[in-house]
C-alpha cells in the first residue's frame, strides 16, 4: 500500500529571499489569471488543447519580464492544476475555476520535481533545500521526513505557501507499507458538536479549551476595534494605509496561531481514536448548509413584507461551528483509519439529536440546549451523548450487527396534525 503524506515546515528567509518568493507568488497568481482569461475568452469557454496552452505559457514568459519570475516547473504545475480544476468541474466534483484575487487567495508556488530540491539536514534543529531562482534556503527541522536522510520513502515534490507567519514548505512524500490487517477495535458513534467537540457513545469524549488565551482574546478584540476605526477613515478607491495593513497582519497572525493549535488538537484526537476503535460512525453533515444565512421569512399578515431573518442571532452559532472545523476532523479520521485497517461509516444525520436513545421516542421538545429530557420515558442525559448513542445504533444497522429498530412515536408529526 502506498501512503502519501504532506510534511509542513517553516522557512527562514533573508530579506532578499522573501522578496524573491513574494514576486514568484504574485507572478504565479497572475499566470493563473492570464491562463483562465485565455482559456475562457471573456466568458465564452473555448476548447484549447494542452499543447496550445503550453505554447502560450512559454511565449508569455518570454514576452512579459516579470512573468518569467515563475520557474518553468512551477508554470507547468499551474497548467496541470488548472486543467485538473476543469476536469473536476465537468465530472461534478467541484465548481469551475475562477480568477484569483490578490487578497482573497493565498500565494503559492509548486515545485513538482523532487530531484532538484536537494533537501539536507544540517543539525538537530535546521535543514536546507534548494528553491529555483531563490537559492539555498533553511527551514526548521521539527521531525523526520520520508526520503530525507535514512528515513524510508521518497520525496515526490514540494509546495511553497505563504501564510500569516511567513513562507512555509509542504513536502509531498510517498511510503510503501504492507496492507493493514483488520482493526480489532470496537465500533463507536461520534457526535460532532459545539459544546462537546467530539462526543462518543461510550463516554470517552474528546474536548478542548479555547484556542486563544484570555490575553490573546483581549488583544484580538482591541486590534479588530482599531481596524474598524481605521476603515471608517479610509476613503473608497484610495490605497490602504500602512497602519491599517499592519493591523490586518497582526490580526491574521493571531488567528493563524489559534488555527495551528486547533489543527494540533485535531491530529492528536483523531490519532487516539483511530488507534482505539476499529469502526467509527459519524453523521453525514452538510456543513455548508448548516452555516448558511437564514432566508427572510414572509409576514403571513402582510403580503410582500418579510420579517427579520435572525441572521445576527445565528451568526454566533455559525462562527462556533466553523471554529471547530468538523469537516477536517472527518478527513483526518478517514485516512488514519484506512492506514490502520479501520473503517469510517457515515449515517444520515436527521433526528439523531431529537430521538431518545432509551425508548426511541422522537420529539424536538426533548432537547433543551445541552440537556436531553425525554418527554415519553423521562430519561435525562447529555444531549450530545444521546446523539452519539443513536449514531452508534445506526452504525450497527449499517454493519448488520443490529436489526433496524422503529423510531417510535413521532410527537412532532402528531403535533402538526393536531394544529
Amino acid at each position: 500500500m502506498k501512503v502519501n503524506h504532506g510534511y509542513k515546515r517553516c522557512l527562514t528567509l533573508s530579506t532578499g529571499q522573501a522578496a524573491a518568493l513574494d514576486g514568484q507568488g504574485h507572478a504565479a497568481r497572475a499566470l493563473w489569471n492570464l491562463l483562465h482569461d485565455w482559456s475562457t475568452g471573456h466568458g465564452r469557454c473555448h476548447r484549447r488543447s494542452l499543447k496550445d496552452a503550453d505554447d502560450a505559457i512559454r511565449q508569455g514568459r518570454k514576452d512579459i519580464p516579470w512573468l518569467a519570475a515563475v520557474p518553468a516547473q512551477a508554470a507547468q504545475a499551474i497548467l496541470k492544476t488548472y486543467r485538473r480544476a476543469w476536469t473536476n468541474f465537468f465530472e461534478g466534483r467541484a465548481m469551475p475555476p475562477e480568477y484569483k484575487g490578490r487578497f482573497r487567495s493565498r500565494a503559492a508556488v509548486d515545485l513538482p520535481q523532487a530531484r532538484d530540491l536537494a533537501v539536507k539536514r544540517l543539525n538537530r534543529r535546521w535543514a536546507q533545500m534548494w528553491v529555483p531562482k531563490v537559492g539555498m534556503v533553511r527551514f526548521r527541522w521539527t521531525g523526520p521526513i520520508p526520503g530525507v536522510g535514512r528515513e524510508p520513502g521518497k520525496l515526490t515534490g514540494a509546495r511553497l505557501v505563504r501564510e500569516a507567519k511567513g513562507w512555509h514548505v509542504v513536502f509531498r512524500t510517498e511510503v510503501v507499507k504492507p496492507d493493514p490487517v483488520a482493526h480489532p477495535g470496537p465500533l463507536v458513534g461520534v457526535d460532532r458538536g459545539v459544546n462537546v467537540a467530539l462526543a462518543l457513545s461510550d463516554g470517552n469524549d474528546q474536548t478542548h479549551g479555547d484556542w486563544m488565551k484570555p490575553k490573546e482574546q483581549e488583544r484580538l478584540l482591541r486590534l479588530e476595534r482599531t481596524a474598524a476605526r481605521k476603515r471608517r477613515a479610509h476613503q473608497r478607491g484610495t490605497p490602504t494605509s500602512n497602519r491599517l495593513s499592519r493591523t490586518h497582519d497582526q490580526i491574521a497572525r493571531l488567528r493563524a496561531r489559534a488555527k495551528r493549535r486547533r489543527t494540533d488538537w485535531q491530529h492528536q484526537s483523531t490519532t487516539r481514536l483511530a488507534d482505539t476503535y476499529g469502526v467509527i460512525v459519524v453523521e453525514e453533515l452538510k456543513i455548508k448548509n448548516m452555516v448558511r444565512k437564514p432566508a427572510p421569512r414572509p409576514d403571513p399578515e402582510r403580503a410582500g413584507v418579510f420579517l427579520p431573518n435572525r441572521a445576527r442571532a445565528k451568526a454566533g452559532l455559525n462562527r462556533s461551528m466553523l471554529n471547530e472545523a468538523h469537516a477536517s476532523t472527518v478527513t483526518m479520521l478517514a485516512y488514519k483509519l484506512a492506514e490502520r485497517g479501520g473503517t469510517l461509516v457515515k449515517v444520515p444525520a436527521p433526528y439523531t439529536s431529537q430521538t431518545c436513545s432509551r425508548c426511541r421516542h422522537r420529539d424536538p421538545r426533548s432537547r433543551d440546549g445541552i440537556t436531553f429530557s425525554c418527554t415519553s420515558c423521562g430519561w435525562v442525559g447529555h444531549a450530545d451523548t444521546n446523539a452519539a448513542v443513536n449514531i452508534h445504533a445506526a452504525g450497527q444497522v449499517v454493519y448488520g450487527l443490529l436489526s433496524p429498530a422503529p423510531w417510535g412515536d413521532e410527537a412532532s408529526r402528531s403535533t402538526r396534525r393536531a394544529a
